[in-house]
């Protein structure tokens, strides 16, 4: 599944810039979402560059991977802007997620797809499903963490593939459940004004 992470061919497909018919260069603001299966293939020679590459020429990367292979990805461009698809996925306690934040300042988190960062507003144990009664509450591990970054967190759709579309509406209704317990500022930077910024679009006042 991780066959792109070592192909020599894959790189020079998709991160030669070529010309378009108008005779100008192409621009893109992200590269992503890729998935990396296993966390040793983020050593792969085209990861690698696909990280220098970033850091170069200053496009984001949305990247599907668990926490082991934040390290390994940054470790190739410390410089390089990193988001970090469905933030924790594979397991990572908001500790850890926590510590990957502070070691590392170009690292962002993207909120998609990520139940077990929700818990019932009954107060019952974390859960790898959101329990429906009443909507998506934060544990308080994961409230805590994001009142401690607030600008480095953004939320996500996961529409990869056009099912998903007929879900947006109910998960921006989830979204706001839980992002209305927070304070205004620290929602309107999560629910909105990070990731605009992060892409160069107007915030409005």
């Amino acid at each position: 599944m991780d066959a792109w992470a070592i192909s020599s061919s894959f790189y020079s497909i998709c991160f030669v810039r070529v010309p378009d018919g108008a005779g100008r260069r192409l621009e893109f603001s992200g590269i992503g979402e890729f998935h990396l299966y296993d966390s040793a293939n983020a050593n792969g020679g085209v990861t690698k560059k696909l990280m220098q590459f970033a850091a170069k020429n200053k496009p984001s990367v949305l990247a599907h991977v668990d926490d082991t292979a934040i390290d390994l990805l940054m470790a190739h461009a410390p410089d390089a802007r990193l988001i970090w698809a469905h933030t924790g996925i594979g397991g990572a306690p908001a500790a850890r997620v926590d510590a990957l934040f502070s070691k590392y300042p170009q690292l962002m988190g993207e909120l998609s797809y990520r139940p077990q960062g929700e818990q019932a507003p009954s107060g019952g144990s974390e859960r790898h499903e959101v329990r429906k009664r009443g909507g998506p509450y934060l544990c308080p591990d994961w409230r805590t963490l994001l009142l401690k970054h607030p600008t480095r967190f953004m939320i996500g759709s996961d529409t990869w593939v056009n099912q998903r579309w007929q879900y947006y509406e109910e998960l921006m209704k989830g979204y706001r459940v839980w992002l209305g317990d927070l304070p205004p500022d620290a929602a309107r930077r999560i629910g909105w004004s990070n990731g605009a910024e992060l892409f160069g679009v107007k915030t409005g006042n």
